[in-house]
């Protein structure tokens, strides 16, 4: 009986394929055909609708935090993370920049990645918390601060 799924010829590459290639823009690899390939993970050239949706969705929530952080605190609130707390009093109402540049960053990094198990499990636990911390952020502004907020 002979084993199909066994490589013949040796592998053409003499390393794995990079990060950052000039494959990343004009590439046509989405995905890995072999399992052991899937199982272990890697970069791809092009990414999938999913990814986009789930990273533009973190997007938009780090956009909707940032502007009711601003609303809270313009109606007496506080902001209780030390590292946000301290940005907002180095750049005042500016901090949404670094805010969305850091987060932005740190996103092209999760897409990188993305082929990687672990890390599709974080972009799903990150669109978790900011789901709830934006709940959060609704709840103070209808109870709280008595806005007139319809939903």
């Amino acid at each position: 009986m002979r084993n199909y799924n066994r490589r013949i010829m040796k592998d053409r590459r003499q390393k794995p394929s990079p990060m950052l290639s000039r494959y990343t823009f004009w590439g046509r690899r989405k995905g890995f055909r072999r399992t052991s390939d899937q199982q272990a993970g890697g970069y791809v050239d092009r990414y999938g609708p999913n990814l986009f949706l789930a990273l533009t969705l973190i997007l938009v929530f780090n956009v909707l935090d940032a502007w009711f952080t601003i609303v809270i605190l313009h109606h007496g609130g506080e902001e209780v993370n030390p590292i946000v707390q301290a940005v907002i009093e180095t750049y005042g109402d500016g901090f949404w920049l670094w805010k969305f540049g850091m987060v932005s960053f740190n996103l092209m990094i999760l897409c990188l990645h993305s082929k990687y198990k672990p890390v599709n499990f974080l972009i799903i636990l990150i669109t978790l918390i900011y789901m709830g911390v934006i709940a959060y952020q609704i709840m103070l502004l209808k109870a709280h601060l008595a806005l007139d907020i319809p939903w």
